[in-house]
């Protein structure tokens, strides 16, 4: 028997951090029981124990993520939820620009080279400015910045304003059985359509159609509370209007996405995959009503599959891999890792293919060579998470034990201390409190979008970190949360919450209004 590093288990029950599991395929015979043998037996090659860490470390680990019992005070280090990098300046909207507290003085040269690069504005092909041409020529922003707004959150349309840092997502079923493979080996999350791609791109350069505009459609409905409060919460139902070439396919599914903050992502990517692993529990064999998956992604760097953690559906395992679909998706510009010149271009896209592209061949092979990728990758790592505010608050305090009691805690997973092989030095064994377990979980009916991507089906989203999430406003100067913005405040945002949180989300609707006053007060200190 070997020990098995088990975060679910002491989230849940409070038991020592350690529980004994028999290791490799046994474990996922246990665990993984009634899953598809192809999924169950690639999630047998991932590590399973923490293998980092020496017996002393088991140890300490084991003590500090212990979950809370006490409410009376905040726990040793909560404040620094970032760990030794957590960023303790100013509260202002600049507040999720900062770089980690724990960085080298050549590393801060590197991470302001990488702000640089994320702010740079793209321009059309061909330029006088060579080393800024290559946007589109299909494309959503011109600069990362332009969605990522204060590497905070982004917002849906509202009124006239743009819908620049929140797009759709477009996918269909495999036909065939290559493109079933593709899917099934994790070569690709998903099949685009054949004709506008992967993405709906709403700008275009000069002298070509933009593909459509996103239209958004609002219905309220009301959310009677246990004492009698009556809350309007919006459904959206999304179309496309303006298709510049053709319709789309029949089978095609639009799913929106906001951008999501970038806060603390390096610290997200250094959590061990043991640690991960560990809360999963996909036939609810412990019977508490939540059933998280593991997502699998295939590391373009290694080839291998390893566990998704990114994006809404958790379909990128790296920061770079992200941050190059970013990069391709977005804006229509290629890196070494997404070679295309013309972006999200498809062959049903003549005018699109037959634009020049950026490429300049003194300065590499693609129109963001190296070291551009790599630049805009550290810089997106190491972003620093704030600290907390107002951790001994008796209002905060009461609030977080109720998020507690009422088995919030389950997928948004406390704290971790990340891996002593983390590849950066300043992400190894951080004590941080990102509050998710990084799972795919069944949301319910209400927030469903119907799209397969990678291991996650249409009702299937990754739990979201909430670190930061109570600088919305001061940052973005809005609260609209979850995947498409339509809860336009974190109370919304939780009634919206159905299929596995259901039982959480009842238990917050029947709460006093102070006990409600007093969780959200929790939530806006992280």
């Amino acid at each position: 028997m070997t020990e098995h590093f088990s975060l679910r288990k002491i989230i849940k029950s409070g038991a020592r951090a350690f529980s004994l599991a028999v290791p490799g395929t046994a474990v996922a015979a246990i665990v993984l029981a009634g899953l598809l043998p192809a999924y169950a037996d690639r999630l047998t090659d991932l590590p399973h124990n923490r293998d980092d860490l020496t017996q002393t470390d088991r140890k300490r680990v084991e003590r500090v993520v212990k979950p809370a019992t006490s409410f009376v005070a905040a726990e040793k280090f909560e404040r620094m939820q970032g760990g030794a990098g957590t960023s303790t300046k100013l509260v202002n909207r600049d507040a999720l620009s900062h770089f980690n507290a724990n960085l080298s003085f050549k590393q801060e040269e590197t991470f302001k080279l990488g702000n640089a690069l994320f702010r740079k504005l793209w321009v059309s092909s061909p330029s006088s400015t060579l080393a800024s041409d290559g946007l589109g020529p299909l494309f959503n922003a011109r600069a990362c910045q332009s969605c990522h707004i204060k590497d905070g959150r982004g917002h849906p349309p509202e009124a006239a304003a743009d819908a620049t840092s929140m797009f759709l997502r477009l996918a269909r079923p495999a036909r065939n059985d290559e493109e079933r493979q593709a899917l099934e080996t994790y070569v690709t999350a998903s099949l685009p359509d054949p004709v506008y791609g992967g993405q709906l791109q709403d700008l275009a350069v000069p002298g070509l159609k933009a593909e459509g505009r996103m239209v958004i459609e609002y219905r309220e409905q009301p959310f009677e509370l246990g004492d009698g409060t009556l809350i309007s919460l919006r459904k959206p139902s999304y179309s496309v209007a303006d298709l510049g070439f053709g319709p789309l396919d029949p089978e095609t599914t639009l799913s929106p996405r906001m951008t999501p903050p970038m806060t603390g992502m390096g610290l997200i990517e250094a959590i061990h995959p043991a640690d991960i692993l560990a809360n999963a529990d996909p036939d609810d064999n412990d019977g508490d009503g939540i059933s998280g998956r593991v997502a699998l992604a295939r590391d373009p760097a290694s080839g291998k599959l390893a566990i998704g953690r990114f994006g809404w559906k958790a379909q990128n395992a790296t920061v770079r891999q992200q941050t190059a679909g970013a990069f391709s998706g977005d804006i229509g510009i290629s890196t070494p890792d997404v070679p295309s010149g013309h972006g999200d271009c498809t062959a049903g896209q003549a005018e699109c293919l037959a634009l020049p592209i950026g490429v300049q061949a003194d300065l590499g092979d693609t129109e963001a060579p190296d070291p551009v990728l790599d630049l805009v990758t550290f810089y997106s790592q190491n972003l620093a998470v704030p600290a907390r505010r107002l951790v001994d608050d008796a209002g905060v305090l009461a609030g977080k034990q109720l998020f507690y009691d009422l088995g919030c805690t389950s997928c948004h997973v406390p704290k971790y201390v990340t891996s002593r092989a983390a590849e950066t030095e300043v992400h190894r064994f951080q004590l941080i409190w990102p509050y998710s377990d990084f799972l795919l979980h069944d949301m319910g009916e209400g927030l469903a979008d119907g799209q397969q991507v990678g291991v996650a089906n249409g009702r299937e989203w990754r739990t979201p970190p909430l670190w930061g999430a109570g600088l919305t406003r001061v940052v973005n100067g809005h609260t609209f949360f979850l995947h498409d913005g339509r809860a336009r405040n974190l109370t919304e945002a939780i009634l919206w919450h159905g299929g596995e949180a259901e039982t959480a989300r009842d238990g917050f609707a029947a709460l006093e209004r102070s006990e409600r006053d007093n969780l959200l007060e929790f939530l806006e200190s992280l």
